[in-house]
Formats: structure tokens, C-alpha cells, sequence
């Protein structure tokens, strides 16, 4: 779950702090349980038990199949594309599938034999993919064949993403960005960032915005840079690294930005929640809040998962808290994603959770396999597709919540099990308080034009 750079020389405590990480990792990453206890020691952390609720929201699976072996239990970036009528998936062992978004029937089938970890990417006529040894390859999405192929020389552990004007942008584990043309695969530009000693294992997804891409870093840095040539537009550090140990020190942005209008929002491990100018890079607000999750947003609305798997509802324009959802803690939940007026998560046992946004309650759950999953589900067409790490996909068409709270039968019921009621919350909460930090000045940054192949 975490990612040593030996790009320093080591220094006379390199054993000892790296066994001091494997000992301690798990416990202080809340949503990694998939690594094993040493020794068998008990959980530190385990995942609250899931109380009985009155649902108030129905989740109707309309298809499932499992249709690929999955990501092996591992956190890879393997998340569904939707378009014209169908659906992508990828697996661990390198097979593509397509997929009848209506009825989950496959239309066809391909093994590339690689050890794919993000995507696919849906452009055009194009799936792409990355994969955990370097390479970023384009499938046919017409019958899976291979389009080209191209290497980063960096571990992919972030979905790449399509410009919309003939390039792909690549965010590679080492916080290198690669800039490739589309149709043949060919290095337009690449941007460099030196990363941390130790580092979360993973990287956030690029966010594609007018004449520009933000990106966020190792380290608590967050940047746009110019998707025509990979020159830096801003940065800026979101949390600056503090601390004694190197696990201390880790401000990962692993979460994917999220751009409403002209506003960056942005969450950090081990750091803060801020909103980011989208044009000139200032810092509107900051609240210390951790997470490596992910986080969604409307105009009206911020809802955040946490680094315990907290759910919180939040003010957009001052990060404010409104509400949060306690009752799901350490549960592995995965970004939320927003469907009508329903937060959907994942979580570590298969279920499907779905929160109303309006205050946070638990309205309604669904399990979809009993391996994890740790991707978010996706929505497309009214429905929600979801994709566990067994290579299970399925598709749900979901209710809508009541506004303002259970009604009729539903509220005695939800009284009467005061188990899935979240903990309102208010501005001078102090479990979110306003936490203005200094900004440092800019690290040195190159953008380089590609070499001859």
C-alpha cells in the first residue's frame, strides 16, 4: 500500500524504518486491510458491523455476471467505461471485455496478456489502458485488437484520460505526466516531479479542464499544466509534509480532484480538504480532514469519504460540515458517487451502500458479491454499474430518497434503530475545523519534449 522511492541514498536507519512501515502501515492506513496482520495480530481497526436498517430506497439489480477475474483483491484503477450502449472492464491478468450495457451480454473478448492496472479510457474508437509495469496500450473498441503501445517507464496506477483534442494524459506512480498523442501512441511531452521517500501506493486520476490538466502529487502538491506542450500553468501545496517519521510526513493526494465551475476541490492523506482556484491556483479555503478515497460534488454540495471511512456532507464554497455518517467506519468505502439524490460507496464486503445526500442518512443497501469493492460505482444512463474485485459487474437501477427524511411507516422504523442516523455536525465542529496552513513557494518543475524513439 506504500511506495519506498530509492532515489536517495539510504540512510543508516533504511532497514528499521521500513520495517517500522510494514508494522504500522495497515493501522494507519484505515481502508487497507487487505494487508495481512503480521503474527496474527488483532485489527487495530476493524470494520464496523452493519446494523439492520428500514430501507427507504429500493436497488434493483437488472443484470450481473462476472465477466473478468478482477483486480485479485489488489486497489487498481480498474474501472468501467460506458458508451454507445456498452460497457468496458478490464482485470489484473489482462483481459478486456465489452459488454451490452442493457443486459450484460459480451460482445467480445480480449486477453492481452498484460498486467493491465488502470482503465480502460474511452476515446473515440479507442480503450485505454495502463498497466503495473509501464505501458499505456490503445484497444479497437470495435473487436479489442491492439492499437499501439507505448512506455512510460513508470507503474500506472491512475486511469489515463483523453484531452478531447487527439492527446491522452498519463500519471505515472513516480508523479511523472506523460502527454501522448492518440492515434499512435507517440510521447508528445512529459512533466516531472520529484516524489516523496515513502508514498501512499496509488495516484490520483488526471482531471481534464479547458487548455489544461490538474494533477495531484506525492507530497500534498496539486498543479495544472498546459495540455499542449506539459508546461505548468500553477501549483500548489495543499498539505506541506510534517513530522518526525517518513509514514508522518505523507500528504498524498491520492483522491482525484473534482472541478466544479471555476473551483478545484481537493482532499489530501494525513492533511486537509481545500478548494483551489481553478485558473490562478490560490487556496479559497482549507479544513483538516484526511482522505485518500476520493470525494464528489455538485454546485450545492461536497460529500467526502474519509481516512476512517467517515461519510461527510459538506458546504462547497467554505467547506463547512453538515452532516457526517459515522455508521460505516473503516469499511473500506470507496469515493462516493452521486446518483439523483443518493450517495452510492462501495465497501470491503460487496455491499452497495446508498446515503441520502440531503442529511446523510442510511437509506438503503444491496450486496453485489462478497469480495470488495474498491472502485466507484459509475453512473450512465440512469442506471449504476459496479465493479468488484472478483470481476463481478453489475448493473442497478435505484429509487429516489425521501426529501427530508423517512416518511410514514419508514420513520418509526428508523427511530426505533437509531443505528443508521448520522451525527449532524455544525461549522465550528471540531472534527473539521477551519485550519488555514502557510503556502510554500513552488518546487522546481521540468516539462521535457519527447525523446526519439
Amino acid at each position: 500500500m506504500f511506495t519506498r522511492h530509492p532515489r536517495q541514498a539510504p540512510r543508516p536507519d533504511h532497514r528499521s524504518l521500513r520495517a517500522w512501515a510494514a508494522l504500522l502501515i495497515a493501522a494507519t492506513l484505515a481502508g487497507c486491510s487487505y494487508i495481512p496482520w503480521l503474527g496474527g495480530e488483532k485489527d487495530p481497526t476493524p470494520p464496523t458491523k452493519l446494523a439492520t436498517i428500514a430501507p427507504e430506497v429500493t436497488a434493483t439489480t437488472l443484470w450481473s455476471a462476472r465477466l473478468t477475474k478482477g483486480s485479485e483483491e489488489r486497489r487498481l484503477d480498474l474501472v468501467p467505461a460506458i458508451g454507445g450502449g456498452r460497457v468496458y472492464v478490464a482485470d489484473a491478468r489482462g483481459k478486456v471485455v465489452a459488454a451490452n450495457a442493457d443486459t450484460g451480454h459480451v460482445l467480445w473478448e480480449q486477453t492481452t496478456k498484460l498486467p493491465l492496472s488502470a482503465g480502460p479510457e474511452l476515446s473515440g474508437n479507442h480503450l485505454i489502458l495502463g498497466t503495473s509495469n509501464g505501458l499505456v496500450i490503445a484497444l479497437s473498441t470495435a473487436d479489442g485488437k491492439e492499437q499501439w503501445r507505448t512506455l512510460v517507464n513508470g507503474e500506472v496506477l491512475s486511469v489515463p484520460r483523453s484531452t478531447g483534442d487527439g492527446k491522452v494524459v498519463v500519471h505515472t506512480l513516480d508523479d511523472t505526466v506523460f502527454g501522448l498523442d492518440e492515434a499512435k501512441g507517440t510521447e508528445l511531452w512529459r512533466a516531472t516531479y520529484p516524489a516523496p521517500i515513502l508514498t501512499l501506493r496509488g495516484s490520483s486520476t488526471p482531471v481534464i479542464v479547458p487548455k489544461g490538466v490538474i494533477v495531484g502529487l506525492a507530497g500534498g502538491k496539486l498543479v495544472k499544466l498546459d495540455t499542449a506542450d506539459g508546461a505548468p500553468l500553477w501549483e500548489v501545496i495543499i498539505t506541506p509534509p510534517s513530522g518526525r517519521s517518513e509514514l508522518a510526513r505523507i500528504t498524498d493526494i491520492d483522491a482525484d480532484p473534482v472541478v466544479i465551475g471555476r473551483v478545484v476541490l481537493v482532499g489530501t492523506y494525513n492533511g486537509d480538504l481545500a478548494a483551489v482556484d481553478l485558473e490562478g491556483g490560490t487556496v479559497l479555503w482549507r479544513r483538516s480532514l484526511s482522505s485518500h478515497a476520493g470525494l464528489a460534488a455538485t454546485d450545492a454540495n461536497l460529500f467526502i469519504t474519509d481516512s476512517q471511512d467517515l461519510v461527510w456532507g459538506a458546504d462547497p464554497a467554505s467547506g463547512a460540515g453538515r452532516w457526517k455518517q459515522e455508521r460505516l467506519r473503516y469499511r473500506q468505502l470507496t469515493a462516493p458517487t452521486l446518483t439523483g439524490n443518493l450517495i452510492a460507496l462501495g465497501d470491503l464486503e460487496g455491499w452497495l451502500h446508498l446515503i441520502a445526500q440531503t442529511d446523510g442518512r442510511l437509506v438503503g443497501r444491496t450486496r453485489i458479491t462478497k469480495r470488495a469493492i474498491t472502485t466507484p460505482p459509475v453512473v450512465a444512463g440512469g442506471r449504476l454499474y459496479v465493479y468488484a474485485t472478483d470481476g463481478t459487474l453489475a448493473a442497478l437501477a435505484t429509487g429516489t430518497a425521501p426529501a427530508g427524511g423517512a416518511r410514514g411507516g419508514a420513520q418509526a422504523a428508523v427511530a426505533a434503530d437509531l443505528t443508521n442516523q448520522p451525527t449532524q455536525v455544525t461549522k465550528s465542529t471540531p472534527d473539521m475545523p477551519a485550519t488555514p496552513r502557510p503556502v510554500p513557494g513552488p518546487t522546481p518543475q521540468t516539462a521535457t519534449p519527447a525523446r526519439p524513439r
